[in-house]
């Protein structure tokens, strides 16, 4: 008899019976006798879980085999990819280069941008955030402090002109259109000389606040901000931020698009006198009315068509084309109505206390109807009758008549040539400021969370300032580029007619009504898609106390990987 020897394995054999087949797992020792190999059954495996025959194949071939839970362990896992993708946008947009040489400040001036679109916080949440992020570890920020945050924000601040010069190169044309609005935000703390009672736009009366100025250009695009101190008006503004557009931009010819408030006619004649700088504005109600005194505007205007263009002495070398939008009209006439009876509701009851011997001065009398009219700016819709111990009012209706025969009608002027915009290119032209609005509400509330501000110095409030304008401007291409996630809607059908409101796309209304993109995914909001990416995570995985550790990305959901799909970005393991 030969040399025995033997082995142990397990073996699948298959049978075929009738057509059919029937797979066995067979514990089998093999060895070989007499030179012949022969096998020995030992076990039948087959009622065991497919998971069980594998590791008990897996050590008979010898290798070791530990429980799972205390082989791996998962030692930290940060949020990712809705930094990642922020920060591959910003790479893509050239803004390494766009702030200036590498260099501590700068990654730290990239971080608090990045994280002003990703959560927008006070500098020292923000500080506490980037730990619990790849982009603290990444950058090398996940332990500054705020002094260091401060020294980065007057390092970002001293390179302002430079970095928006820049971007004025890249979006502003020489003779084009620059939208430019001014807005307010209230401060917190009363050390910043900036900080100044004005008109509060944010609602907060008795607040000091500050005032900026954004510059944008046809598209939206945030280029240029200035801050102001909060009591300075709208106009004063204008002749400024055009010289910094001449000087500091290298741009000479321009034409400024804003709302009346700010082009007043006083500053359209300063503009004349600088030379070289168009207008696009509307006309005031008292002038629309001297309009429709003189006979320029009449109701056979829009026998055809809602706008046409017409000239008047008082606006020469300007092009006056007047609207008419039924919609708008219809709004306007239904607000009088109410004003007019709530009103009088309120008049009656002075009437009543009066007639009660509750009031019988005419002092107190005209104090309480003063009152009356103020709060609900009526005024110029009633006659009084106040004396001594008597009060009536009536309805001034010659007044009332003259203003709705102008509901719905707003005259644009320019001085814009034909050549340069035909007359519903001025309209449609005008109309595009409200895109600079969308941004001033994406600045301080949609997005960003500009305000309150809580800086005291007033280099700090004017960097703080110019990071959310450049996270504004990140966030503007983000929109544009996530619009198939979302629900923005990307394909606007054209106006036929300038004036009537902006319709969307049929694609758009659906996307609406059924909460899904068009290949039947649930649509986003840009903010509820940066939540879904932050849910890629990057974990630290240790394998056994003395295996290795890795670092590994979570399988990327198909909405994670469209949204870096759509920036042209691969998602990255690091963000350096």
């Amino acid at each position: 008899m030969g040399k025995r020897s033997s082995a142990v394995h397990i073996a699948r054999v298959v049978r075929k019976y009738k057509d059919r087949e029937y797979v066995s797992f067979l514990l089998r020792r093999s060895y070989r006798e007499g030179g012949k190999v022969k096998h020995q059954t030992l076990a039948n495996l087959s009622a065991l879980p497919a998971q069980a025959i594998a590791d008990l194949r897996a050590s008979l071939a010898g290798r070791r085999l530990v429980d799972a839970e205390e082989a791996l362990e998962v030692t930290r896992s940060l949020p990712h990819g809705h930094v990642a993708a922020v920060w591959a946008m910003a790479r893509k947009l050239g803004f390494p280069a766009l702030l200036g040489p590498a260099s501590p400040q700068r990654d730290l001036a990239m971080a608090l941008i990045v994280a002003r679109v990703c959560r927008p916080d006070s500098k020292l949440a923000t500080t506490r955030w980037w730990a619990d992020t790849t982009l603290g570890v990444d950058l090398g920020v996940a332990e500054a402090s705020t002094d260091q945050v401060y020294a980065a924000m007057d390092w970002l601040g001293d390179r302002q002109d430079k970095l928006q010069r820049r971007l004025a190169r890249r979006h502003l044309e020489p003779g084009g259109l620059v939208y430019y609005d001014l807005s307010s935000s209230w401060m917190e703390g009363r050390c910043c000389p900036l900080a100044a009672r004005g008109y509060s736009r944010d609602g907060k009366r008795g607040l000091a606040q500050i005032e900026y100025g954004l510059l944008t250009d046809p598209q939206g695009r945030p280029v240029a901000v200035e801050v102001f101190a909060g009591n300075t008006g709208d106009p004063a503004t204008v002749a400024g931020t055009v010289t910094r557009v001449r000087d500091r931009f290298g741009i000479r010819r321009i034409v400024m698009v804003g709302d009346r408030g700010m082009l007043t006619s006083a500053r359209v004649e300063a503009l004349r006198e600088l030379g070289g700088v168009g207008w696009i504005t509307t006309l005031r109600a008292p002038a629309i009315a001297a309009l429709a005194q003189a006979g320029t505007i009449q109701p056979s205007l829009f026998d055809q068509t809602n706008l046409a263009e017409v000239a008047h002495p008082d606006y020469p070398e300007e092009r006056l084309v007047v609207c008419r939008n039924p919609l708008l009209g219809a709004e306007r006439a239904r607000k009088r109505g109410e004003l007019l009876a709530a009103t009088q509701v309120e008049l009656d009851k002075v009437v009543a206390a009066v007639q009660a011997g509750k009031l019988g001065g005419a002092g107190p009398i005209g104090v309480k109807v003063g009152r009356v009219l103020g709060r609900f700016k009526m005024a110029k819709h009633f006659t009084l009758d106040i004396a001594d111990g008597r009060f009536a009012y009536a309805r001034n209706q010659p007044a009332i008549d003259a203003e709705a025969a102008l509901d719905g009608i707003y005259v644009v002027r320019t001085s814009t040539t034909g050549d340069q915009l035909d007359t519903a290119g001025v309209v449609e032209a005008y109309k595009r400021l409200a895109t600079v609005e969308r941004d001033f509400r994406s600045l301080k509330t949609v997005d960003l969370e500009l305000r309150p501000i809580h800086h005291h110095l007033e280099q700090r409030v004017r960097a703080h300032v110019l990071v959310c304008l450049l996270a504004a401007y990140l966030v503007w291409h983000l929109r544009k580029a996530w619009a198939p996630l979302t629900f923005t809607d990307e394909t606007p059908p054209p106006r036929s007619d300038p004036v009537a409101p902006a319709r969307r796309s049929p694609a758009a209304t659906h996307k609406a009504a059924s909460q899904q993109t068009a290949d039947g995914t649930p649509a986003h909001s840009f903010h509820t898609l940066l939540e879904h990416l932050a849910t890629l995570t990057r974990d630290d995985i240790t394998f056994s106390p003395t295996g290795p550790s890795i670092q590994k990305l979570t399988t990327a959901t198909p909405t994670q990987r469209k949204a870096f799909q759509l920036i042209q970005a691969v998602i990255p393991a690091t963000l350096t």
